[in-house]
């Protein structure tokens, strides 16, 4: 059986804990899983709002699990083409590599590749957070932790798409712009933690509307505009920042533990 032992200095005599598994992800991933049920509510109504099919968004939200890609990938899709839609969520999820890079630090030795490939399948920006509260990652926890909100991303989106359906248009027909509402909320967290990211993001936004009002660059599509704007942001950043702030490095973790079998 799978334990974990927690090494307190200077106590040599610690009781063993049991090693958070399934059933401890499942408890953690609740709060996460109410959230994402609501956010995903509105993004099904402003989705169906501006023509999409209810089961195209139940394969969207249980495959993606990125509210962000998924906000701008349906903004996009809707004036944009297939290249657009490829390269924007393409840049909005790029840290998604950054987290799944960290988080592989922390898996449990001997993790194999399908539970790395279970893990990798749940990295989004809450379960990532939870998942740095431990030194040591199980992918059985991990696989627990994802559970829940996954049901609970892609159940509201067939709520709000469902809602979508049967409201009148007088009601259905304004929903669209929870699209552009909703991407913001995710990004406003981010500003306001940290100075470096509130400037990118105000790059990003006077990049999209420079794109947009200046006669030469006005005819780009939105897709593009999105794209462009996104790479001058990121490489004056990058210029600007060149350290970053980086992740959470798992300073404030529980202490050290280690996995052993008894």
């Amino acid at each position: 059986m799978l334990t974990r032992v927690t090494q307190v200095e200077g106590d040599g005599g610690a009781a063993p804990v049991r090693a958070p598994g399934f059933g401890a992800g499942l408890r953690d991933g609740i709060p996460v899983a109410l959230g994402y049920f609501t956010v995903s509510i509105a993004f099904g109504l402003a989705a169906a709002a501006i023509g999409f099919p209810t089961l195209g968004l139940a394969l969207m939200s249980a495959t993606n699990l990125s509210s962000s890609g998924q906000f701008a990938g349906v903004a996009v899709v809707a004036g944009g083409t297939l290249v657009e839609l490829a390269l924007t969520t393409l840049l909005v999820n790029l840290r998604y590599l950054l987290m799944s890079m960290s988080l592989s630090q922390r898996l449990e030795p001997g993790t194999s590749t399908l539970g790395r490939l279970v893990v990798a399948y749940g990295v989004t920006d809450e379960l990532f957070a939870v998942e740095l509260g431990h030194r040591v990652v199980r992918a059985r926890y991990a696989a627990g932790l994802m559970a829940l909100p996954i049901l609970g991303w892609t159940s509201g989106t067939v709520v709000g798409a469902v809602a979508g359906e049967v409201l009148p248009e007088s009601l259905s027909g304004p929903m669209g712009v929870l699209l552009y509402a909703m991407f913001t909320a995710t990004v406003v967290p981010a500003v306001r933690r940290s100075k470096p990211v509130a400037i990118v993001a105000a790059l990003a936004a006077a990049s999209g509307a420079l794109l947009y009002y200046v006669p030469a660059t006005s005819g780009i599509q939105a897709g593009w505009r999105i794209i462009i704007a996104t790479l001058v942001a990121s490489a004056i950043g990058a210029w600007l920042f060149p350290k970053g702030t980086g992740l959470d490095d798992g300073a404030g973790a529980e202490p050290t533990e280690l996995e052993v079998h008894r």
